[in-house]
Protein backbone atom coordinates (compact mmCIF):
# COMPACT_ATOMS: atom_id res chain seq x y z
CA UNK A 1 0.00 0.00 0.00
CA UNK A 2 1.96 3.30 -0.66
CA UNK A 3 1.89 5.96 1.89
CA UNK A 4 -0.24 8.57 1.20
CA UNK A 5 0.88 12.25 0.41
CA UNK A 6 1.04 14.46 3.68
CA UNK A 7 -0.22 17.60 4.04
CA UNK A 8 3.03 19.13 3.67
CA UNK A 9 3.56 17.21 0.30
CA UNK A 10 0.48 18.12 -1.42
CA UNK A 11 1.07 21.45 -1.01
CA UNK A 12 4.63 21.32 -2.06
CA UNK A 13 3.95 19.42 -5.40
CA UNK A 14 0.69 21.54 -6.13
CA UNK A 15 1.59 22.57 -9.21
CA UNK A 16 3.08 18.75 -10.60
CA UNK A 17 -0.67 17.40 -9.60
CA UNK A 18 -2.25 20.52 -11.67
CA UNK A 19 -0.18 18.81 -14.85
CA UNK A 20 -2.13 16.12 -16.56
CA UNK A 21 1.08 14.39 -17.65
CA UNK A 22 2.27 14.09 -14.22
CA UNK A 23 -0.54 14.55 -11.58
CA UNK A 24 -0.97 12.40 -8.59
CA UNK A 25 -0.04 9.42 -10.36
CA UNK A 26 3.47 10.62 -11.51
CA UNK A 27 4.09 12.53 -8.60
CA UNK A 28 3.73 8.84 -6.83
CA UNK A 29 5.73 7.33 -9.45
CA UNK A 30 8.39 10.17 -8.47
CA UNK A 31 8.43 9.31 -5.12
CA UNK A 32 9.11 5.78 -5.89
CA UNK A 33 11.93 6.29 -8.30
CA UNK A 34 15.58 6.99 -7.40
CA UNK A 35 18.19 8.65 -9.22
CA UNK A 36 21.80 8.88 -8.87
CA UNK A 37 24.02 11.94 -9.37
CA UNK A 38 27.60 11.09 -10.69
CA UNK A 39 29.49 14.25 -10.09
CA UNK A 40 28.76 17.02 -7.58
CA UNK A 41 29.52 19.87 -9.48
CA UNK A 42 28.63 22.38 -11.92
CA UNK A 43 26.20 20.47 -14.02
CA UNK A 44 24.88 17.71 -10.46
CA UNK A 45 23.91 20.94 -8.39
CA UNK A 46 21.41 21.45 -10.44
CA UNK A 47 20.58 18.09 -11.49
CA UNK A 48 20.24 17.83 -7.55
CA UNK A 49 18.43 20.85 -6.30
CA UNK A 50 16.33 20.11 -9.01
CA UNK A 51 15.38 16.24 -8.95
CA UNK A 52 15.13 17.09 -4.83
CA UNK A 53 12.63 20.00 -5.59
CA UNK A 54 10.14 17.36 -8.04
CA UNK A 55 10.10 14.73 -5.18
CA UNK A 56 12.19 11.57 -6.21
CA UNK A 57 12.31 9.84 -3.63
CA UNK A 58 15.78 8.47 -3.12
CA UNK A 59 18.95 10.21 -4.75
CA UNK A 60 22.36 9.29 -4.52
CA UNK A 61 25.16 11.69 -5.10
CA UNK A 62 28.84 10.41 -6.14
CA UNK A 63 31.36 12.32 -5.34
CA UNK A 64 34.89 12.08 -3.74
CA UNK A 65 36.22 15.63 -4.13
CA UNK A 66 36.27 18.74 -1.73
CA UNK A 67 34.84 21.78 -2.39
CA UNK A 68 37.29 24.56 -3.61
CA UNK A 69 36.58 28.09 -3.24
CA UNK A 70 37.13 27.93 -7.53
CA UNK A 71 34.18 26.14 -7.63
CA UNK A 72 31.59 28.44 -6.40
CA UNK A 73 31.24 30.31 -9.13
CA UNK A 74 28.97 27.57 -10.85
CA UNK A 75 28.31 24.89 -8.01
CA UNK A 76 25.10 26.41 -6.59
CA UNK A 77 25.19 23.49 -3.98
CA UNK A 78 27.41 25.16 -1.92
CA UNK A 79 28.02 28.04 -0.34
CA UNK A 80 31.53 29.91 0.94
CA UNK A 81 31.14 27.72 4.36
CA UNK A 82 31.60 24.45 2.86
CA UNK A 83 34.94 25.10 0.87
CA UNK A 84 37.35 22.29 2.22
CA UNK A 85 34.60 19.86 3.23
CA UNK A 86 33.83 17.04 1.27
CA UNK A 87 31.30 17.47 -1.61
CA UNK A 88 29.01 14.50 -0.98
CA UNK A 89 28.52 15.03 2.16
CA UNK A 90 27.50 19.38 2.17
CA UNK A 91 25.57 18.15 -0.90
CA UNK A 92 23.52 15.91 1.11
CA UNK A 93 22.82 18.45 3.59
CA UNK A 94 21.56 21.27 1.02
CA UNK A 95 19.35 18.54 -0.82
CA UNK A 96 18.19 17.80 2.60
CA UNK A 97 17.42 21.13 3.39
CA UNK A 98 15.82 21.49 -0.15
CA UNK A 99 13.36 18.87 0.77
CA UNK A 100 13.43 16.88 3.56
CA UNK A 101 10.99 14.07 2.44
CA UNK A 102 13.68 12.19 0.47
CA UNK A 103 16.01 9.70 1.00
CA UNK A 104 20.02 10.85 0.07
CA UNK A 105 22.78 8.47 0.02
CA UNK A 106 26.68 9.92 -0.36
CA UNK A 107 29.17 7.80 -1.67
CA UNK A 108 32.12 9.76 -0.69
CA UNK A 109 34.53 7.93 -2.92
CA UNK A 110 35.63 7.16 -6.50
CA UNK A 111 33.87 5.17 -9.05
CA UNK A 112 35.76 2.38 -10.28
CA UNK A 113 35.21 -0.81 -11.58
CA UNK A 114 34.96 -2.39 -8.69
CA UNK A 115 32.41 -0.17 -7.02
CA UNK A 116 30.33 1.10 -9.90
CA UNK A 117 28.43 -2.07 -10.60
CA UNK A 118 27.20 -1.91 -7.00
CA UNK A 119 26.52 1.79 -6.93
CA UNK A 120 24.92 2.39 -10.46
CA UNK A 121 22.74 -0.62 -10.12
CA UNK A 122 20.90 0.37 -6.67
CA UNK A 123 19.30 3.59 -8.83
CA UNK A 124 16.76 3.79 -11.56
CA UNK A 125 18.07 6.76 -13.37
CA UNK A 126 21.93 7.70 -13.35
CA UNK A 127 22.72 11.45 -13.88
CA UNK A 128 26.37 11.81 -14.91
CA UNK A 129 28.42 15.21 -15.01
CA UNK A 130 32.19 14.32 -13.63
CA UNK A 131 34.16 16.68 -16.26
CA UNK A 132 36.59 13.72 -17.20
CA UNK A 133 36.66 10.47 -19.91
CA UNK A 134 37.54 7.96 -17.38
CA UNK A 135 34.43 8.54 -15.56
CA UNK A 136 32.55 9.14 -18.86
CA UNK A 137 33.66 6.21 -20.43
CA UNK A 138 32.89 3.86 -16.83
CA UNK A 139 29.72 5.48 -16.20
CA UNK A 140 28.41 4.39 -19.91
CA UNK A 141 29.90 0.95 -20.03
CA UNK A 142 28.49 0.13 -16.69
CA UNK A 143 24.69 1.48 -17.43
CA UNK A 144 24.75 -0.79 -20.86
CA UNK A 145 25.58 -3.80 -19.03
CA UNK A 146 23.22 -2.80 -16.14
CA UNK A 147 20.68 -1.75 -18.33
CA UNK A 148 20.32 1.64 -17.19
CA UNK A 149 19.62 4.68 -18.90
CA UNK A 150 22.34 7.04 -18.83
CA UNK A 151 21.64 11.13 -18.82
CA UNK A 152 24.57 12.99 -20.29
CA UNK A 153 25.86 16.80 -19.83
CA UNK A 154 28.91 18.40 -20.79
CA UNK A 155 30.24 21.75 -20.36
CA UNK A 156 33.07 23.76 -21.53
CA UNK A 157 33.84 27.17 -21.99
CA UNK A 158 30.46 29.09 -23.32
CA UNK A 159 29.39 25.50 -24.84
CA UNK A 160 27.85 22.53 -23.33
CA UNK A 161 25.91 19.27 -24.33
CA UNK A 162 23.18 16.80 -23.50
CA UNK A 163 22.43 13.83 -24.81
CA UNK A 164 20.04 9.95 -23.08
CA UNK A 165 22.61 7.66 -23.78
CA UNK A 166 22.07 3.13 -22.66
CA UNK A 167 18.21 3.64 -23.69
CA UNK A 168 16.48 0.30 -25.04
CA UNK A 169 18.09 0.66 -28.48
CA UNK A 170 19.21 3.52 -28.68
CA UNK A 171 22.88 4.58 -28.93
CA UNK A 172 25.18 4.47 -26.28
CA UNK A 173 27.99 7.14 -25.65
CA UNK A 174 30.39 4.87 -27.31
CA UNK A 175 28.74 4.49 -30.48
CA UNK A 176 29.73 8.45 -30.64
CA UNK A 177 33.11 8.06 -29.05
CA UNK A 178 34.40 4.86 -29.66
CA UNK A 179 37.33 5.49 -28.01
CA UNK A 180 38.29 8.67 -25.14
CA UNK A 181 41.15 10.82 -26.63
CA UNK A 182 44.74 10.99 -25.17
CA UNK A 183 44.24 12.18 -21.41
CA UNK A 184 45.15 15.70 -21.59
CA UNK A 185 44.22 16.34 -25.52
CA UNK A 186 40.67 18.21 -23.82
CA UNK A 187 41.33 21.04 -22.02
CA UNK A 188 39.30 21.13 -18.30
CA UNK A 189 37.44 24.03 -16.46
CA UNK A 190 40.54 25.30 -14.43
CA UNK A 191 42.51 25.77 -18.56
CA UNK A 192 39.74 26.41 -20.57
CA UNK A 193 37.14 28.24 -18.19
CA UNK A 194 33.37 27.99 -18.34
CA UNK A 195 31.07 30.77 -18.00
CA UNK A 196 29.22 30.09 -14.08
CA UNK A 197 25.50 30.32 -15.45
CA UNK A 198 26.24 27.05 -18.13
CA UNK A 199 26.23 24.15 -16.20
CA UNK A 200 22.75 25.57 -14.92
CA UNK A 201 21.71 25.70 -18.19
CA UNK A 202 22.75 22.16 -19.33
CA UNK A 203 22.26 20.39 -15.61
CA UNK A 204 18.61 21.84 -15.68
CA UNK A 205 18.02 20.00 -19.02
CA UNK A 206 19.83 16.85 -17.97
CA UNK A 207 17.21 16.89 -14.60
CA UNK A 208 13.88 17.56 -17.02
CA UNK A 209 15.75 14.38 -19.13
CA UNK A 210 15.18 12.42 -15.56
CA UNK A 211 12.08 13.12 -14.67
CA UNK A 212 10.61 12.50 -17.92
CA UNK A 213 12.28 9.05 -18.01
CA UNK A 214 10.74 8.24 -14.37
CA UNK A 215 7.21 9.60 -15.61
CA UNK A 216 7.25 7.75 -19.18
CA UNK A 217 6.39 11.55 -21.14
CA UNK A 218 7.41 13.04 -23.92
CA UNK A 219 10.10 12.44 -26.48
CA UNK A 220 13.45 11.26 -24.17
CA UNK A 221 16.89 12.65 -25.44
CA UNK A 222 17.45 8.76 -27.28
CA UNK A 223 19.51 9.30 -30.60
CA UNK A 224 19.61 13.12 -30.07
CA UNK A 225 22.35 15.55 -29.06
CA UNK A 226 21.25 18.92 -27.80
CA UNK A 227 24.20 21.35 -28.29
CA UNK A 228 23.80 24.61 -26.71
CA UNK A 229 25.69 27.76 -27.49
CA UNK A 230 25.77 30.48 -24.67
CA UNK A 231 26.91 33.28 -26.81
CA UNK A 232 24.31 32.79 -29.63
CA UNK A 233 21.71 31.63 -27.52
CA UNK A 234 21.30 28.76 -30.04
CA UNK A 235 20.29 25.57 -29.44
CA UNK A 236 21.27 22.77 -32.15
CA UNK A 237 19.91 19.23 -32.52
CA UNK A 238 22.22 15.96 -33.98
CA UNK A 239 20.68 12.90 -34.82
CA UNK A 240 22.50 9.85 -33.33
CA UNK A 241 22.17 6.20 -34.55
CA UNK A 242 23.01 3.42 -32.55
CA UNK A 243 26.28 1.80 -33.72
CA UNK A 244 25.56 -2.13 -34.37
CA UNK A 245 29.61 -2.93 -34.25
CA UNK A 246 29.31 -0.64 -30.73
CA UNK A 247 32.39 -2.39 -28.69
CA UNK A 248 29.91 -2.18 -25.91
CA UNK A 249 25.79 -1.68 -27.33
CA UNK A 250 26.49 -3.34 -30.14
CA UNK A 251 25.43 -6.54 -31.70
CA UNK A 252 28.86 -8.34 -31.06
CA UNK A 253 30.15 -6.50 -27.91
CA UNK A 254 34.00 -6.90 -27.29
CA UNK A 255 34.02 -4.85 -24.26
CA UNK A 256 32.83 -7.27 -21.38
CA UNK A 257 34.57 -6.11 -18.33
CA UNK A 258 34.65 -2.66 -17.28
CA UNK A 259 38.10 -1.05 -17.51
CA UNK A 260 40.19 1.31 -15.52
CA UNK A 261 40.92 4.67 -17.17
CA UNK A 262 44.22 5.82 -16.06
CA UNK A 263 45.11 9.42 -16.46
CA UNK A 264 41.91 11.38 -16.41
CA UNK A 265 40.76 13.11 -13.40
CA UNK A 266 38.17 16.16 -13.24
CA UNK A 267 40.49 19.23 -13.60
CA UNK A 268 43.68 17.68 -14.42
CA UNK A 269 45.62 20.16 -16.79
CA UNK A 270 45.02 19.15 -20.29
CA UNK A 271 46.42 20.72 -23.65
CA UNK A 272 44.59 23.71 -25.15
CA UNK A 273 45.56 22.85 -28.71
CA UNK A 274 46.04 19.65 -30.88
CA UNK A 275 48.31 21.45 -32.69
CA UNK A 276 50.53 21.88 -29.63
CA UNK A 277 53.05 18.94 -28.68
CA UNK A 278 52.16 15.80 -28.79
CA UNK A 279 50.13 14.21 -25.89
CA UNK A 280 52.89 11.30 -26.05
CA UNK A 281 54.30 11.06 -22.37
CA UNK A 282 58.22 11.14 -21.66
CA UNK A 283 60.47 8.74 -20.01
CA UNK A 284 60.40 10.28 -16.69
CA UNK A 285 63.70 9.83 -14.75
CA UNK A 286 66.38 12.67 -15.67
CA UNK A 287 63.81 14.92 -17.46
CA UNK A 288 61.28 15.41 -14.08
CA UNK A 289 62.61 17.35 -11.20
CA UNK A 290 60.62 17.92 -7.82
CA UNK A 291 59.44 21.13 -6.09
CA UNK A 292 61.63 20.74 -3.19
CA UNK A 293 64.82 20.03 -6.19
CA UNK A 294 63.67 23.11 -7.69
CA UNK A 295 63.77 25.32 -4.55
CA UNK A 296 66.95 23.95 -3.43
CA UNK A 297 68.54 25.14 -6.67
CA UNK A 298 66.96 28.41 -6.72
CA UNK A 299 67.69 29.18 -3.13
CA UNK A 300 71.65 28.68 -4.05
CA UNK A 301 71.83 30.66 -6.77
CA UNK A 302 71.63 28.39 -10.02
CA UNK A 303 71.27 29.36 -13.09
CA UNK A 304 67.44 28.35 -13.97
CA UNK A 305 65.37 29.53 -16.82
CA UNK A 306 61.83 28.88 -15.48
CA UNK A 307 58.90 28.45 -18.77
CA UNK A 308 55.26 28.49 -17.54
CA UNK A 309 53.85 26.98 -20.57
CA UNK A 310 50.09 27.98 -19.24
CA UNK A 311 47.46 30.33 -20.43
CA UNK A 312 48.19 34.19 -18.91
CA UNK A 313 44.48 33.93 -17.19
CA UNK A 314 46.26 31.03 -15.31
CA UNK A 315 49.32 32.92 -14.00
CA UNK A 316 47.25 35.89 -13.01
CA UNK A 317 46.11 33.56 -10.51
CA UNK A 318 49.81 32.17 -8.87
CA UNK A 319 53.15 31.92 -10.53
CA UNK A 320 56.89 31.15 -9.71
CA UNK A 321 59.16 34.44 -9.83
CA UNK A 322 60.89 35.63 -12.50
CA UNK A 323 59.36 32.88 -14.92
CA UNK A 324 58.85 33.33 -18.65
CA UNK A 325 55.23 32.63 -19.99
CA UNK A 326 54.76 30.66 -23.22
CA UNK A 327 51.35 28.94 -23.57
CA UNK A 328 51.86 25.19 -24.57
CA UNK A 329 50.04 26.08 -28.43
CA UNK A 330 52.50 28.92 -28.62
CA UNK A 331 56.05 26.55 -27.80
CA UNK A 332 56.16 25.11 -31.83
CA UNK A 333 56.42 28.68 -33.39
CA UNK A 334 58.61 30.29 -30.55
CA UNK A 335 61.40 27.85 -29.61
CA UNK A 336 63.82 30.22 -30.88
CA UNK A 337 63.34 32.13 -27.30
CA UNK A 338 64.10 29.25 -25.16
CA UNK A 339 67.96 29.03 -24.11
CA UNK A 340 69.55 25.74 -25.24
CA UNK A 341 72.88 26.35 -23.54
CA UNK A 342 71.05 26.78 -19.88
CA UNK A 343 69.04 24.21 -17.77
CA UNK A 344 65.03 25.07 -18.35
CA UNK A 345 62.64 23.87 -15.82
CA UNK A 346 59.03 23.57 -17.36
CA UNK A 347 55.96 24.09 -15.83
CA UNK A 348 51.86 24.09 -15.63
CA UNK A 349 49.10 23.63 -13.02
CA UNK A 350 49.84 20.13 -12.52
CA UNK A 351 52.81 18.76 -14.55
CA UNK A 352 50.72 17.31 -17.23
CA UNK A 353 51.19 20.25 -20.32
CA UNK A 354 54.62 20.89 -18.64
CA UNK A 355 55.58 17.24 -19.53
CA UNK A 356 54.16 16.90 -23.02
CA UNK A 357 55.90 20.14 -23.80
CA UNK A 358 59.70 18.87 -22.43
CA UNK A 359 59.01 15.40 -24.26
CA UNK A 360 58.32 18.05 -27.64
CA UNK A 361 61.78 19.73 -27.34
CA UNK A 362 63.66 17.10 -26.17
CA UNK A 363 62.69 15.66 -29.58
CA UNK A 364 63.65 18.94 -30.58
CA UNK A 365 67.06 18.93 -29.39
CA UNK A 366 66.94 20.60 -26.28
CA UNK A 367 68.66 18.50 -24.10
CA UNK A 368 68.67 20.61 -21.09
CA UNK A 369 64.77 20.92 -20.17
CA UNK A 370 63.44 19.54 -17.12
CA UNK A 371 59.54 19.25 -16.44
CA UNK A 372 58.69 20.53 -12.68
CA UNK A 373 56.67 16.93 -11.63
CA UNK A 374 53.38 18.05 -9.98
CA UNK A 375 53.35 21.85 -11.18
CA UNK A 376 52.04 24.69 -9.43
CA UNK A 377 49.79 22.69 -7.39
CA UNK A 378 52.50 20.48 -5.73
CA UNK A 379 54.48 24.26 -5.61
CA UNK A 380 52.02 25.80 -3.46
CA UNK A 381 51.30 22.55 -1.18
CA UNK A 382 55.11 22.15 -0.70
CA UNK A 383 56.71 25.08 -0.91
CA UNK A 384 54.72 28.05 -0.96
CA UNK A 385 50.89 27.72 0.50
CA UNK A 386 50.21 31.75 0.47
CA UNK A 387 49.58 31.54 -3.52
CA UNK A 388 45.68 30.61 -4.20
CA UNK A 389 45.21 27.10 -5.76
CA UNK A 390 42.72 26.46 -8.73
Amino acid sequence: MTAPFTTDELRRYSRHFALPEVGVEGQRRLRGASVVCVGAGGLGSPVALYLAAAGVGRLGVVDFDRVDVSNLHRQVLYGTADVGRPKAVSARNRIMGANPHLVVQSFETRLSPANVREILGAFDVVVEGSDNFGTRYLVNDACVMLGRPYVYGAVSRFEGQVSVFGAPMGPCFRCLHPEPPAPGLVPGCAEAGVLGVLPGVIGTIQATEALKLILGVGEPLVGRLVTFDALAMRFEEITLARNPDCPVCGERPTILELTEYEGYCEGADQARDTKAPSARPHEAGDVDITVEELKARLDSGDDVVLLDVREPHERFICDLPSSTLIPMAEIPRRMDEIDRQRDVVVYCRSGARSSRVVAFLRRQGFERVMNLRGGMLDWIDRIDPTQPKY
